[in-house]
């Protein structure tokens, strides 16, 4: 299945029926009078993020979605029936804007979620709705609302509790391979992964998600090499695992080149805390890694990890860093709610 994360489609809700007019004719009965009824309102265009989504693909194939119209109404006071809703089912993260592409309408976070992005326009009155003691034989009765219509973008950004970020080659697919069951495509050139990956890591008795997103380099917010596009679906991250390429000349400056890109596309990603960490350390001599890694640290001013995702040495200790960072936030959110409780209910 392929991976789509942005599309652009069309909606519009139902038109509401029009009224009847109509008057009541029965055998023995003379004043029958007016029994036009209402038209049914139209369908409405709703959202719902649905479970089993990971992607926006279905999008492609269909960009057009319209509510049923309302039916008219009838005589003998029959109201007319409601048009039938149109239902867009979207993945969970999930954002919908308005055309403009920064008005935001939507941020579905939770499955389950429903947002009502066009109401059905209401069914017209019959002329039974304008009898009064002035005029008992009403003719006129009122069409039907017109249904809206709009084009709207969908945007995914994956939830996910951690990121992979790094240079192409870093070796970011190996380790989420080697974490977690996803099985990303691995290889020896750069720009190997074309699109995000997920993954869910299980070490002890514990398990989060990890995010794998194609490589950064030097000038990805000017659009060099696959671009920041895919910086998004890192912005729900709670933690970054910045892998950096143990085999690289300068590791400081491969560090300060990534760092800058996400700085440079948004604010919320260089402030994220991240977990610094040098692969392919089973390639170096003992006297290259130890000069790899203070040269990291001065860059970073962090602590520095040293991994090889290939032979899994370290990778535990990366994944602990992360499940103690997660449950700290964790707790410190729970402490956060339960003093604002307190002071809530305090007399």
């Amino acid at each position: 299945m392929k991976f789509l994360d942005q599309a652009k489609v069309y909606i519009k809700s139902g038109s509401g029926g029009g009224g009847a007019v109509s008057f009541h004719r029965e055998k023995f009965i003379e004043f029958g009078g007016p029994d036009g009824g209402n038209g049914g309102r139209g369908g409405d265009v709703v959202a719902v993020c649905a479970d089993g989504l990971n992607t926006l693909i279905d999008f492609r194939y269909q960009q057009h979605f319209r509510a049923g119209t309302g039916v008219h109404g009838m005589g003998k006071n029959r109201t007319g029936a409601d048009g039938e809703d149109i239902v867009l089912r979207v993945p969970k993260g999930t954002q919908i804007f308005e055309e403009d592409q920064e008005t935001l309408i939507a941020d579905f976070t939770e499955i389950g979620q429903r947002v009502v992005l066009l109401k059905g326009g209401n069914g017209g009155f019959g002329n039974a709705y304008f009898k009064t003691s002035s005029n008992q034989a009403p003719r006129r009765a009122n069409p039907g609302q017109e249904g809206v219509e709009k084009g709207i973008w969908l945007r995914l950004k994956l939830i996910a509790d951690a990121g992979l970020v790094g240079q192409p080659n870093a070796g970011k697919s190996t380790f989420l391979a080697a974490v977690s069951a996803a099985k990303p495509k691995i290889a020896d050139y750069p720009f190997t992964t074309l699109h995000p990956n997920l993954g869910v890591v299980r070490i002890g008795e514990r398990e989060f998600v990890l995010a794998d997103i194609p490589g950064l380099i030097e000038g990805a917010s000017e659009g060099i090499g696959i671009g920041d596009r895919f910086l998004g679906h890192i912005e729900r991250c709670n933690i970054l695992i910045h892998l950096i390429d143990g085999t690289a000349e300068d590791v400081a400056h491969v560090y300060k080149a990534v760092r800058y890109e996400l700085a440079a596309y948004a604010d919320i990603l260089a402030d994220k805390p991240e977990i610094v960490v040098l692969n392919k350390v089973d390639t170096l001599s003992p006297e290259d890694l130890a000069a790899k890694v203070k040269a990291l640290k001065k860059a970073s001013k962090a602590e520095v990890r040293t991994i090889s995702a290939a032979t899994g040495k370290g990778v535990d200790q990366v994944l602990w860093d992360v499940l103690h960072f997660l449950d700290a936030e964790k707790a410190e959110a729970a402490a956060a709610e339960q003093k604002k409780t307190e002071t809530k209910w305090t007399p």
